[in-house]
Formats: structure tokens, sequence, C-alpha cells
């Protein structure tokens, strides 16, 4: 039987320069706490960066969310613990990339 595709949602942030430690590792906790809150949340992982390639543009944290489909990541984005993170981190937050994709062999 075939294995089925998961849905990657990966998730780049730069704070704000004025940002405190205390307020980032707050919203360290806040993300990592969605997936104990939003049951269509297959798996998750984060770190920080630690590349030496200087290639980061300013981006320090990596989230790594995971959904079996386009219907679970549709459920995630606005459900209500997502938009309350969501607030929690705008006023930190310089800049942000995402990539979903499926997930290849």
């Amino acid at each position: 039987m075939a294995e089925q595709k998961l849905l990657r949602h990966v998730v780049l942030f730069q704070f704000k320069e004025r940002t405190p430690q205390e307020k980032v590792r707050e919203i360290e906790d806040a993300f990592r706490a969605l997936p104990s809150n939003i049951d269509v949340i297959q798996d998750f992982e984060w770190g920080t960066d630690v590349s030496v390639e200087g290639l980061a543009d300013g981006f320090t944290h990596c989230f790594f969310v995971t959904f079996r489909s386009e219907a679970d990541r549709d459920a995630y984005l606005p459900h209500p613990d997502h938009t309350t993170f969501g607030a929690l981190l705008r006023p930190h937050l310089e800049k942000v990339l995402v990539v979903d994709y499926w997930q290849q062999g």
C-alpha cells in the first residue's frame, strides 16, 4: 500500500531587534503549545538557526508543522488558538517566510 504524502508547513521568523529575549521565549512556548490544542497538527518540530553559512537573511527561528491534508491545514490557519498566537507574535515580527509543500519520497 502506498504511503500517504504529508503536507509540510514551514514557517521562518525574524524578530524585531528590540524584542526582548523573554518575549521571544514566550512566543516559542506559545507556538510549541499549538499541537496540544489543535488536533489537525500531525507532527511539529522547531529550532533556531545554527548555520555557519551566514545565509539566513536575519531569520532565526524555524517551525515545521505537518498536516495530513490541505483541509487540515486550512482548519489550522483560522483556528482560535492559532489566531491568538498570531496576535502575540505580530508586534514582535520583523519578517516571516512561509512555505507549504507536499512531502516527496
